[in-house]
């Protein structure tokens, strides 16, 4: 039996060395039983919600039954530019992680080029001579792999990997506010052009009880400080406008900007618009279990905390050595002797890179990497308190403010029965037409009171739709209902 040559042994210990390469130093990142959502008391009913609520659809502005509301959230999320944004961060992390991931496969280099003229007489130590001009010519080729003996290529990959999906959750939860923020606007449009209308019809009362005093004082039925009075009222109540037109116009213009579209191109039919969106029905809420699952910035902060735990593995390998196996052939000469196999040359080999006995840097980096992790480790338990706490006080929120309008529509609902007898008695001759408007402005004093609370209701409406998180899964028309199984709990 021959023994073997001395290429073909470099070249097992090659394959071996490569084969090797499945090790990997550092930590293999797990969710941390100590974070927080790993906890069972971070997954439970919400306190301002019954148990077993209904859970959150997917897009739940459908919930409105509104499609000019659809169409302004569609639109958002095909033009906003904070979704481009995020977009393109989204693609630069994946130009990043494929960059990482290029160091698993071997580089292949290749140089080469012709030349004329002729060396000096005296390098070829021959005083006086001039050798003849001629072409050479010179090629090489070389592979290189870098063998991932440690892990440090794997650990770089995965952190890279963990960034992307990261930024993806980024890119989702910018989706999530995009969506509210269209919502919101829209109901405050709405809301305002309500409050508006109203406002307008206290003026207009008013206006007609400045015209009665007036009218009783040229009767000497009324003096001027009755008038006065009045006009003072009357001045109040116009100072009322301006700020609501301003609020209007200012919701216009943000939804506008929200659907990438210039300040002044707002929608117009929504300009016209005084009736606030409200769910149609129940308010389904889930629980925090889902909440967990559901919000973006969890979900982002977590895949930061696993790309924070690789970068520990990708510091201590820089404790242990490096390996590059390296192939290299090269070819030179003049160009007549081209292909002639003398002019070849070859090496094969290994090129071991280690650090000793300074580590001192490479143990600094482990500590600063250990500090990153323990860093997002915290703001992940952040995250997950930040998340809970909005949702619960959004449903705290919207439970107090469903009382308050409770209140209000029953107090609203009284003054329309005093109005009405108020001009049944005017109209019978029984009472005089000041007393009859006074009730008039009571039941506009209430509308106002009502439609003030109508519209914290919407918005307090999409503000806990936001704290849930929805709204950024893939399009699916069937998740506009919840799912009629099961005992569904939810807050009306």
């Amino acid at each position: 039996m021959s023994a073997m040559s001395p290429a073909f042994r470099m070249a097992s210990l090659m394959v071996a060395a490569g084969l090797a390469a499945c090790a990997a130093v550092g930590p293999d990142y797990r969710q941390p039983p100590e974070a927080l959502a790993s906890q069972p008391g971070a997954a439970r009913p919400f306190a301002e919600a019954p148990a077993h609520a209904a859970p959150l659809p997917a897009h739940w502005w459908r919930l409105y039954r509104d499609p000019l509301l659809d169409q302004l959230v569609a639109q958002a999320l095909a033009h906003n530019t904070d979704l481009r944004q995020a977009v393109a961060n989204l693609e630069r992390e994946r130009a990043i992680e494929a960059e990482v991931a290029g160091a698993r496969r071997p580089t292949i280099g290749v140089n080469g080029g012709p030349s004329f003229g002729h060396a000096s007489g005296l390098s070829m130590l021959q005083k006086g001579y001039e050798p003849p001009d001629r072409f050479n010519y010179s090629a090489g080729a070389s592979l290189s792999y870098q063998v991932d003996l440690f892990g440090q290529i794997r650990r770089s990959i995965e952190a890279a990997g963990a960034s992307t999906e990261a930024a993806a959750a980024a890119l989702d939860l910018v989706r999530v506010n995009v969506a509210a923020g269209t919502a919101r606007a829209y109901a405050q449009a709405c809301s305002t052009g309500l409050r508006l209308q109203i406002a307008q019809k206290s003026v207009a009362l008013q206006q007609d009880a400045l015209d009665a005093t007036e009218r009783l004082q040229r009767a000497g039925r009324a003096g001027a400080i009755d008038a006065s009075r009045a006009r003072a009222q009357l001045e109040q109540l116009n100072a009322a406008l301006p700020p609501l037109q301003a609020e209007r116009q200012g919701a216009l213009y943000r939804l506008a900007t929200l659907t990438g579209a210039l300040p002044q191109d707002f929608p117009r039919e929504v300009a016209g618009c005084a009736v606030p969106p409200r769910v149609a029905g129940t308010l389904p809420v889930g629980d925090g279990a889902a909440l967990l699952r559901r919000r973006p910035d969890i979900r982002q902060a977590e895949r930061s905390l696993a790309a924070a735990t690789a970068r520990i593995g990708v510091a201590t390998a820089d404790l242990y050595p490096k390996v590059t196996l390296g192939l290299s052939a090269s070819s030179a000469g003049p160009a007549s002797d081209f292909g002639r196999k003398d002019t070849v040359g070859w090496s094969m080999g290994p090129l071991i890179s280690w650090t000793l006995p300074n580590t001192g840097i490479a143990q600094a980096r482990i500590a600063q990497a250990e500090a990153g992790t323990r860093a997002a480790l915290a703001k992940f338990d952040g995250t997950v308190l930040t998340a809970l706490r909005e949702t619960e006080t959004a449903l705290g929120t919207y439970a107090r403010e469903l009382d308050r309008r409770a209140a209000l529509q029953a107090s609203r609902d009284q003054s329309a029965k005093v109005a009405a007898q108020a001009r049944q008695l005017y109209q019978s001759g029984r009472t005089a037409y000041l007393d009859a408007l006074d009730a008039e402005r009571s039941l506009a004093a209430s509308d106002a009171a009502l439609a003030a609370s109508e519209a914290q209701l919407a918005d307090d409406q999409v503000v806990l739709f936001m704290a849930l998180g929805g709204g950024w899964e893939p399009d699916d028309t069937a998740a506009v209902a919840a799912p009629a199984s099961g005992p569904a709990t939810t807050i009306r």
